[in-house]
């Protein structure tokens, strides 16, 4: 289920996650620049979750439809 941005885990946050769905092909640089994308504006993404780690949180974004629209892959 996924979570509310929170701004308090936000400043947490020592990891970042991204699934992609299966039908999504990039080049690893691709790859790579759009998830520094979504991982730069999370407050924007559809589907964020919060995994708790013993020093903080993990942010993990699983990339929706209404992600790649508004990336342009869509």
């Amino acid at each position: 289920m996924p979570d509310k941005f929170d701004p308090y885990r936000e400043a947490l946050v020592l990891e970042t996650l991204t699934e992609w769905p299966d039908d999504v092909e990039l080049l690893d640089e691709e790859r790579e620049r759009y998830e520094n994308e979504l991982h730069a504006h999370p407050e924007q993404c559809a589907h964020l979750e919060y995994i708790r780690l013993h020093t903080g949180f993990c942010r993990k974004i699983v990339v929706t439809p209404a992600d790649l629209a508004r990336l342009g892959l869509a």
